[in-house]
């Protein structure tokens, strides 16, 4: 027996009852990302290693350990994107659209991380990436939280899910207090495991996001240095100001010190939106004011984040269960007799004059031929709201419309198909 080939570890597939469901968020959040004035990026999904490796930095996991990259034919390196926001200030630097102006954009699509996969967390996963490039106030920051919160809202999760802040502050002040936790770090590293303990002199502030509750606890207890002691006055400021804009709007947040996100191109604001139910972060993001400058543009502010959209359909699954999934349903199932090739070719006929008349309705034809019986089966198993059956007992010009839902079935000729299905359209709300 010749062995069937898998799909590769951690590279999930989605059937089409999931997909269904999954555009349904997805169009959800396009709606609402629209109505605040987004517009939509497509960038390619491989990209030059180097650009990588500048934005996120070499001293963390992602570079060090999870891309995929590879040579092509002309020996160069590139890289399936892990992250979306490399990709575009990239696009934005090499297509002018950043200087002297405001963009708001928006991108979805598959990203790359070689990573141990676990539950809602693949190889091959979807971001749904939002970036603001051209303003720096904390008012740009509490729209985009206002933004996620209304989808939450909207979603019907806003109780499942608890958002998290801090501030990073700027480079220099980040550079004067890693000194601090350096020392700190190396009078307590018995309590740092081997990973952790890595990070000493190449990324410290990656290990407050690494550390364990219990090593956390211990150090608390030592009074381990907090940065929100060292941060500069435009620092505190921004993020004082984002604090009391949030309150105003009613935003539910807590304030976490030890949030620092996992890239090093973040400064000013972080946040992640943290589930309740499956314990991931299913949205993250802040600030990267010299990203834009640091790949080759000119200084450019910016904010964004990303939303993990296997880990917000796991969360929408796991808490509305079976309900959740939405059947893939055909609007109507075209049956006929097709032992004659004249009874085929009337069939297609009249399927093209109704996809031309309703370009969004999905009408299937039955292939195959099968008796009565058989196409009807067919016609359930699909989840067809309408079966259209073509009257070859009677006049020849007359269609037999059924609604498989309730069993009600009218004959209508070929001429009135149309109309009638314009009304069905409207009270079915057919595609």
């Amino acid at each position: 027996m010749i062995k069937y080939i898998q799909s590769i570890r951690g590279m999930h597939d989605y059937l089409p009852n999931e997909v269904e469901s999954i555009k349904n968020i997805e169009n959800i959040i396009k709606n609402i990302v629209i109505n605040y004035g987004y517009s939509e990026i497509r960038l390619p999904i491989v990209e030059k290693t180097a650009l990588f490796k500048r934005a996120i930095g070499n001293y963390t996991e992602l570079i060090e350990k999870e891309m995929y990259t590879f040579e092509d034919r002309n020996g160069e390196q590139l890289t399936l994107r892990p992250e979306g926001t490399a990709g575009c200030i990239r696009s934005g630097i090499e297509n002018g659209l950043f200087h002297n102006q405001e963009q708001r954009l928006w991108y979805l699509g598959p990203m790359f991380r070689h990573e141990r996969p676990q539950k809602a967390r693949y190889r091959q996963f979807y971001q749904l990436g939002l970036e603001v490039f051209g303003q720096k106030g904390p008012d740009t920051d509490a729209e985009l939280i206002l933004l996620i919160n209304r989808i939450w809202k909207t979603l019907g999760i806003s109780d499942e899910i608890l958002l998290e802040i801090n501030t990073i502050g700027s480079p220099q002040s980040r550079l004067q207090y890693c000194k601090v936790l350096i020392d700190f770090l190396n009078e307590n590293k018995t309590y740092l495991d081997k990973q952790c303990y890595s990070y000493i002199n190449t990324n410290p502030l990656r290990i407050l996001d690494k550390i364990t509750p219990h090593t956390k606890n211990i150090f608390e207890k030592k009074q381990i240095p907090l940065l929100r002691h060292y941060l500069d006055d435009s620092s505190k400021k921004h993020f004082s100001n984002l604090c009391n804009l949030l309150k105003i709007s009613d935003i539910t947040y807590r304030i976490n010190p030890y949030l620092v996100r996992g890239l090093d191109y973040y400064t000013g604001t972080v946040f992640e939106w943290i589930s309740k139910n499956i314990t991931k972060t299913i949205c993250a993001g802040g600030r990267y004011d010299n990203l834009v400058e640091k790949l080759g543009g000119k200084n450019t502010p910016a904010v964004g984040l990303a939303i993990g959209l296997d880990r917000l359909f796991l969360l929408l699954k796991e808490i509305k269960n079976k309900n959740f999934i939405i059947p893939s349903r055909i609007d109507a199932y075209l049956i006929y007799d097709g032992n004659h090739i004249q009874n085929i070719a009337k069939a297609i006929k009249i399927s093209e004059e109704i996809r031309c008349y309703f370009p969004l309705i999905r009408i299937r034809m039955n292939h195959g031929g099968g008796s009565l019986k058989t196409q009807f089966h067919r016609a359930n198993k699909c989840g067809a709201r309408f079966a259209l059956m073509l009257n070859e007992l009677q006049q020849s010009d007359t269609i037999i419309l059924k609604n498989l839902d309730t069993g009600q079935q009218e004959i209508l000729s070929q001429s009135a198909i149309l109309s009638r299905l314009e009304s069905l359209v409207n009270v079915n709300n057919i595609s």
